[in-house]
């Protein structure tokens, strides 16, 4: 029985007519308890003890006044939690534990600032968000296993602020290609634009210049276009901490997001697969209430739809153009990471589309190559291919060459492709081998990547070395994969029990001629144009001899 409920019964027998003594041996109880419940509904709130001396008290006002003085001092020489304590016990002597100090540090500092004036109470005052007119954006960093690596990427988040309804996107930055392709896929999915202000952060994506404490910003000129197109009203925020709450809807997406989502770290090979699961997550999200709300985020959200601003027609080109010049070692800088390009564009200069998670290298507006984009500073991203028309020439960099070497990380160069390259070498020598591989890596432009791998494996299992072999078999495979009831000849059956076979270049090219419905040819017309000669020949003779 708790004593709330022991004063009520006491009352209740005591209203009752029962007798003070009485009531004290019913319940066990002192009679300035049965007294105490008699003249009060509520119990007497237990007495705090005072508190016990411990060993840190001699020291609290010398750690208040380092505390005071660091309200004056520059903020970046202001005292740590740990640097107060190696004071007391080198100046002081004190015997002391570091959790002690940090304890009473974590509960006196915010008293001395409010004491100080410089933390004055900050009140805020609730709003209403009308359907259809605004919006929170911003950026979160989330970790994850990207392709076998732990990596730190960055989740762009667009809400409404009415329904709750957000649409993810995550980047290897946060870079302004990042920003643009996050608004994007979130206006596309939404199927429109807010009609009055979206709120932002301070991000460099969009402001060049914080113009003092006031809200006015100086935009970046792509900001502003962008802004243009799709009709955006920008709303900055505070800067630093204090402008947190002002998009506080966003700002706690993002630690649900993460918390619910990305706990456990998930374990993905690219980010394209990644953004797929954030969508999934997406459309999960929109059937959850967020606090007490009567309705889910998607039925909030039906109401929200046809109240939003249409979407251009027009497509706004997200990307940002470089034009680097592409160095002696056939790779362009692009942001600090290095790409190649096909070697016979050495010298000249390249138009580079820059997106937030891959790059189109053009030449005269033609493509030329394409590249998934670098999360690493510093780092190169080579394709083999492009290297090809120099190898021809120095076989001997292909065994150590770095492109190479990422094209077997990447499941490109194969062991399929090791095993037929060993074999050459050992039937034709190091040069022609080589050789050899390189003409069938250059099949590679023009068969796909399956078929050439099975021609390969089907030469090596016949010991058909020669790239023109390799070509036959890869096109055999295709074209049984398209035609699979096709009448293919039946090859000539290689030497060893079990051993593959390869069919020759002129049975093929004959197979697939069309059926020959002439008659043989005949010499008889031929015929007759001798014995006519040789008719003539002889009356030639007898006139002679006359």
């Amino acid at each position: 029985m708790s004593k709330v409920e022991l004063y009520a019964a006491i009352r209740r027998d005591h209203r009752g007519g029962m007798k003070l003594r009485e009531i004290e041996r019913k319940y066990n109880v002192s009679w300035r308890t049965v007294r105490k419940a008699v003249d009060s509904v509520w119990p007497e709130p237990r007495k705090k003890l005072p508190p016990r001396a411990t060993t840190l008290d001699p020291y609290k006002p010398i750690i208040d006044g380092i505390l005071s003085a660091d309200l004056d001092a520059p903020r970046k020489q202001r005292h740590t939690v740990t640097r107060i304590f190696h004071r007391l016990v080198e100046e002081h002597g004190a015997d002391v534990s570091y959790q002690q100090v940090r304890r009473y540090i974590a509960d006196q500092k915010p008293q001395i600032l409010v004491e100080s004036g410089k933390a004055p109470l900050e009140a805020f005052v609730p709003q209403t968000h009308h359907p259809g007119m605004e919006a929170e954006v911003d950026f979160g960093d989330v970790t994850v296993r990207l392709d076998g690596k732990l990596v730190t990427c960055y989740l762009f988040s667009f809400r409404l602020s009415y329904s709750g309804k957000a649409v993810h996107r995550v980047f290897a930055s946060c870079g302004q290609e990042a920003f643009f392709e996050g608004h994007v896929h979130a206006l596309q999915t939404l199927g429109g634009v807010p009609r009055s202000k979206v709120r932002y952060d301070n991000l460099k994506a969009a402001v060049a210049q914080v113009l003092g404490l006031s809200r006015a910003r100086v935009e970046t000129d792509r900001w502003i276009a962008f802004k243009s197109h799709f009709a955006i009203e920008s709303f900055y925020c505070r800067p630093g901490i204090e402008g947190a709450h002002e998009k506080g809807g966003v700002e706690g997406q993002i630690g649900y997001f993460r918390r619910n989502h990305f706990t456990p770290v998930p374990e993905v090979e690219s980010l394209a697969e990644l953004n797929e699961l954030v969508e999934q997550w997406d459309r999960h999200d929109g059937r959850r209430r967020i606090g007490s709300r009567a309705r889910t985020i998607d039925e909030y959200f039906e109401d929200e739809r046809p109240l939003l601003m249409p979407l251009p027609e027009e497509r706004f080109e997200t990307g940002r153009v470089f034009t680097p010049r592409v160095d002696r070692y056939s790779q362009i800088t692009v942001r600090t990471n290095r790409y190649s390009v096909p070697v016979r564009l050495i010298g000249k200069r390249v138009r580079v589309m820059l997106h937030a998670s891959h790059l189109v290298i053009y030449d005269k507006n033609v493509e030329v190559a394409r590249h998934e984009g670098l999360i690493a500073k510093s780092s190169c991203r080579l394709d083999l291919d492009h290297y090809l028309e120099a190898l021809v020439r120095k076989p001997g960099a292909f065994p150590g060459a770095t492109a190479l070497e990422q094209a077997r990380s990447a499941g490109k160069f194969t062991p399929v492709h090791d095993a037929w390259w060993t074999a050459a070498v050992r039937a034709h020598g190091d040069a022609e081998g080589t050789w050899a591989l390189i003409e069938v890596l250059l099949l590679g432009r023009h068969i796909a990547h399956e078929h050439l791998v099975t021609g390969l494996a089907t030469a090596l299992r016949a010991g058909a070395l020669t790239a023109d072999a390799v070509a036959l078999e890869a096109r055999k495979a295709a074209q049984t994969e398209d035609e699979p009831t096709a009448d293919i000849p039946t090859p000539r059956a290689a030497a060893g029990p079990g051993s593959a076979t390869v069919t020759f270049l002129h049975e093929w090219k004959l197979h697939h001629l069309p059926p020959d419905t002439r008659p043989l040819p005949s010499v008889t017309p031929y015929d007759q144009l001798l014995r006519r000669r040789r008719a003539s020949g002889g009356d030639r003779q007898e006139g002679e001899a006359q």
